[in-house]
């Protein structure tokens, strides 16, 4: 009896080994989920639509939708109706480690002319459209104790305060670019959302993240239709499907193998620990949550980046920066790298180095050569036929 006990005891630790060194070879994808304004912060409302629950619904819809893939964690910065610092919220995201951070928004406009879905990536901008959103989401600030302290001085009405705040990492641009265009499209090809782009702006909550990050605006709740759809759990579905979607597809491309390039290479922000908060309990004035319907994501099949000849019409390239400006494509702009060439299909541009249809060359000749220029953070990029494609794509 005693043998046998020994060796299942044996056995039994055995298993948990081998699960724990599972666990730690498959890391897996963390993903923030920042549901804009809540508590005493309304956010806008217009018409009896009032952004902090818009925001807050979509925001638990996309998690749920997120959890069906085991390969998946999910942190929130809020689940209930409880008023969350804005400094806190990027705090959030860097105690985790995350790998991304999407902060969700409805937009609103006095006029109440305007319609549509924008994706904003932290950066300058001179647009006053794009300042005013920045300025709207980030007023937030003035209903925290002593912010003109805690924000070193920064005025979020005034435009010269918003545009001097600076950009962490070049690459958050690039990768953040990445995942709001992702999903813009959906938006855009699918829902038949109007699009208005994915655009810069100087939000703070996207200024002391240390990982790719957006803030989503919805769409207009001023706009009384386009309001009427986001308050309905149609709507609501419709959006947090679409916006998982292209955070699977995000994922996909650059969560390969439970490794992340962008962390490799990222500096890490340090962050304050965060102070014990009670999240209030719903009351009779908090607008319960409605259970959303079942909605199934696609899961995609594993790929893995192998090295193998590709199909005619595949292109490589080392994405090396992503710019609101446009450069002219000489050496003396790339810390002399020749064989540039660039995509300004979007508002913020993104820059490429060398074209190869060899994948082996890419990630290794081009990619060594990018990084030793001081592109430390270039990754490689596809293309098939002119259009983006995932590297996992390209080379089936």
């Amino acid at each position: 009896m005693r043998g046998n006990t020994k060796t299942k005891l044996l056995f039994l630790l055995f298993i948990i080994g081998c699960g724990t060194t599972f666990g730690q070879g498959n890391p897996k994808f963390k993903v923030v989920l920042d549901a804009g304004h809540g508590g005493k912060d309304y956010g806008a409302i217009y018409h009896g639509f009032i952004e902090k629950n818009i925001a807050l619904n979509v925001a638990l819809k996309v998690g749920r939708l997120l959890e069906q893939d085991n390969a998946v964690d999910v942190i929130f910065t809020r689940k209930t109706d409880v008023f969350i610092e804005l400094t806190e919220r990027p705090n959030i995201a860097n105690r985790a480690d995350a790998n991304i951070f999407v902060s969700i928004h409805c937009n609103g406009e006095p006029s109440k002319n305007a319609f549509g879905t924008e994706t904003f990536v932290i950066g300058p901008t001179k647009n006053s459209s794009n300042l005013e959103v920045a300025k709207t989401e980030n007023n937030v600030i003035t209903l925290e104790k002593d912010y003109k302290l805690k924000y070193g001085g920064f005025d979020p009405k005034s435009p010269e305060s918003i545009i001097g705040i600076g950009i962490q990492q070049e690459a958050n641009i690039s990768r953040s670019i990445d995942l709001a265009s992702k999903v813009q499209d959906g938006f855009t090809n699918t829902l038949k959302r109007k699009n208005r782009s994915v655009k810069q702006a100087p939000f703070w909550v996207l200024h002391r993240t240390a990982m790719p990050s957006i803030l989503i605006e919805l769409g207009f709740i001023s706009y009384q239709q386009e309001g009427a759809y986001l308050n309905s759990d149609e709507g609501q579905d419709d959006m947090a499907k679409s916006i998982a979607k292209a955070i699977l597809s995000y994922k996909k491309e650059f969560f390969v193998d439970g490794e992340d390039d962008f962390k490799e290479n990222s500096t890490p922000i340090k962050t304050v620990p965060k102070e014990d908060v009670e999240e209030p309990r719903p009351t009779a004035s908090t607008k319960a949550l409605p259970t959303p319907k079942p909605v199934v994501i696609a899961k995609d099949k594993d790929d893995k980046n192998d090295d193998k000849p590709v199909s005619k019409g595949v292109v490589f390239k080392v994405q090396i920066s992503a710019s609101g400006k446009s450069l002219d494509l000489t050496p003396a702009n790339f810390k002399g790298l020749s064989n540039i060439s660039k995509d300004d299909s979007a508002a913020v541009i993104k820059y490429f180095y060398g074209s190869t249809s060899d994948y082996a060359k890419a990630k290794g000749e081009l990619l060594s050569e990018a990084k030793a220029k001081g592109y430390t953070s270039a990754f490689v990029v596809a293309f098939k036929d002119g259009k983006k494609v995932t590297v996992q794509e390209a080379l089936k």
